[in-house]
């Protein structure tokens, strides 16, 4: 079993074992600030009929309101069968499971089976992968319209919280750790894909931003 693979099998044991504090803690507070400030970014930006994709959906509850606004379909995304399963039963009580598809796996190595959405979410997901351009990449190829995202702040705060998060996970001997990237070349490689940020708030700890995608230019016969 080789670094990458390791750190991915255990990725999806961290967060299978979280599943049902991540439901005990929903129950409890609803969703987090971040969550909150997604949420209306991405109402801003429209969600009525929108096929959305969520990557790193975890126990889905983000996707499943969204589809109780107005979407019209939701595919997640998730490492952990713990939150797929929680995802899934939870869908079932909210009657969504006719339009949910979850897929259990990498998104980059499982992006050319998933179909292209309307709408794209990445909370707290780009953090937990070290190479984050391929992730980037192969999401917003399959992004129709709006790309919304969560993570974390580069400050001093921040770094020290995840370097203190990766030694409690050592002693465990769990190899996940989560990442610190840059926000400008983040944004950056947005941007170049042909997205422009349209809503953009801070937490102490998180950046939360929704891009549209810019409309393509009419031709010279209005097509």
């Amino acid at each position: 079993m080789n670094c990458c693979t390791t750190i991915r099998t255990d990725t999806g044991r961290l967060f299978s074992w979280l599943a049902a504090l991540h439901r005990l803690q929903f129950r409890l507070f609803g969703f987090e600030k971040n969550q909150r400030q997604l949420i209306d970014g991405i109402k801003q930006a429209g969600v009525s009929g929108a096929e959305l994709l969520e990557i790193g959906c975890g126990p889905g509850y983000l996707h499943h309101y969204l589809l109780q606004c107005g979407a019209a379909r939701a595919t997640g995304v998730d490492l952990a069968e713990g939150m797929l399963t929680e995802a899934r039963s939870a869908a079932q009580t909210a009657r969504l499971n006719q339009c949910t598809d979850y897929r259990l796996g990498d998104f980059v190595e499982l992006a050319d089976e998933i179909r292209d959405a309307d709408i794209t979410i990445l909370d707290k997901v780009v953090c937990c992968y070290p190479q984050w351009q391929p992730l980037l990449d192969r999401s917003l190829e399959k992004t129709r319209r709006v790309y919304a995202l969560t993570y974390p702040r580069n400050r001093f705060a921040t770094r020290a919280g995840v370097r203190a998060m990766h030694r409690i996970l050592s002693l465990f001997r769990c190899c996940y750790q989560p990442y610190i990237h840059d926000p400008e070349q983040v944004g950056k490689r947005i941007r170049e894909h042909g997205f422009y940020l349209t809503y953009s708030v801070l937490t102490t700890a998180w950046h939360t931003q929704v891009y549209s995608r810019r409309s393509r230019p009419k031709d010279a016969n209005g097509k």
